[in-house]
């Protein structure tokens, strides 16, 4: 446990419409140190990055209402949420996959199944790329 004040934790966004891997996700990204709040499908995520701008969005890209490839769409085209990094988090794992989510925005690629220290090593890394691009 830290002493460290809630608020200055980074917040992640997992989205994920699988309920149990949403929830793994977050707690162990709880368990590392971040705040997190969940979407369960694209439209939802949208709201949520809009309302709460996250630190970091981790997206699953095969998701029910609106799919993770359209969501990072229209998140790097609305000025309040293009600068949030999104980690594409998926079982997708071929080629033409990584280049579709690049494509769309993402600004990384993670293959599900992932050890959970590799998904908080990735999103340290996006918010540190974030923090060394916004501090030029």
């Amino acid at each position: 446990m830290t002493n460290t004040p809630e608020k200055s934790k980074p917040l992640v966004l997992v989205v994920d419409d699988y309920q149990d891997a949403r929830e793994m996700y977050a707690e162990y990204l709880e368990f590392s140190g971040f705040r997190v709040a969940e979407a369960k499908n694209g439209q939802e995520a949208l709201d949520k990055a809009f309302e709460l701008v996250p630190d970091v969005i981790l997206m699953d890209l095969s998701l029910p209402v609106m799919d993770g490839w359209e969501a990072t769409r229209r998140l790097k085209g609305d000025a309040r949420t293009k600068a949030i990094p999104v980690v594409a988090l998926t079982g997708h794992a071929l080629k033409g996959h990584t280049d579709d989510a690049n494509e769309a925005g993402c600004d990384a690629y993670v293959t599900k199944p992932c050890l959970p220290d590799a998904l908080v090593d990735q999103v340290k890394k996006m918010i540190a790329r974030r923090d060394a691009a916004s501090a030029r």
